[in-house]
């Protein structure tokens, strides 16, 4: 559902019109897995609907339904974008609480922070530096203005193949997002967070459960169906 002007362009969280099938020929030096997912990203509608309107990533349209679903990104929100490269979810936050535009009543705040640099975002600031680094927080505070309606993480660490290792690591930094959560939202402000399936994100669902008064589990359509990855939403922080 489109809540900003754009130009014209689609605001919606679905992908648009109707695309014909690509086949990828074998290739000399291409491994079958290499081209397999060369053949599910050139037929990804996500992708090709990322490509149409901007956006730096397909993720940009996991945001973008999860706020169709829970109404956070309210025009004049304060933001921070935790693990925010390559930006497509700064980009929708940007969009969606009108950061950058005049000042006045409505206009939003957007910080991003990651460790891999990201090429600027229009309206929004975003560090290239690690999230673990003693004075992050205290920055993104600062660079905030005040306290945050809205603590975004889709960080995620770099995949390992070990399914368990690679579960307790996201785990980890989702974790670490919600303590930092804890310490910038402001009360009736809302946490979302990727975790992966794997037994353990029952604790921080439990960790929530404390500080938010309603806490769900949810898995975008835009995530791919063969993904473990969901994402927790906690709204109503109690501060």
């Amino acid at each position: 559902m489109a809540r900003d002007s754009s130009g014209g362009r689609p605001t919606g969280s679905k992908p648009t019109g109707r695309r014909a099938t690509v086949r990828v020929k074998t290739a000399r030096g291409r491994t079958t897995s290499s081209q397999r997912w060369l053949q599910r990203q050139l037929n990804d509608p996500y992708v090709a609907e990322a490509k149409k309107r901007g956006y730096r990533s397909r993720a940009a349209f996991k945001l973008l339904q999860l706020d169709d679903q829970f109404r956070f990104l309210k025009p004049g929100a304060r933001v921070v974008d935790l693990g925010a490269a390559p930006g497509g979810w700064t980009q929708v936050a940007v969009e969606r609480v009108k950061a950058g535009a005049k000042a006045g009543k409505g206009v939003g705040v957007v910080v991003g922070i990651d460790i891999t640099p990201v090429e600027p975002v229009a309206g929004a600031t975003v560090l290239a530096k690690d999230f673990y680094d003693e004075d992050a927080p205290a920055e993104l505070t600062a660079l905030l203005g005040g306290p945050a309606d809205v603590v975004l993480s889709d960080m995620a660490a770099a995949a390992t193949g070990e399914t368990q290792v690679d579960h307790l690591r996201i785990m980890g930094l989702a974790e670490a997002a919600h303590d930092f959560a804890r310490q910038i939202l402001k009360p009736g402000g809302t946490f979302v967070a990727k975790v992966l399936r794997g037994g353990t994100e029952r604790t921080l669902l439990d960790l929530l459960k404390k500080d938010f008064t309603k806490v769900r589990h949810v898995k975008p359509e835009a995530s791919r169906a063969d993904s473990a990855e969901m994402y927790v939403v906690g709204t109503g922080f109690r501060g």
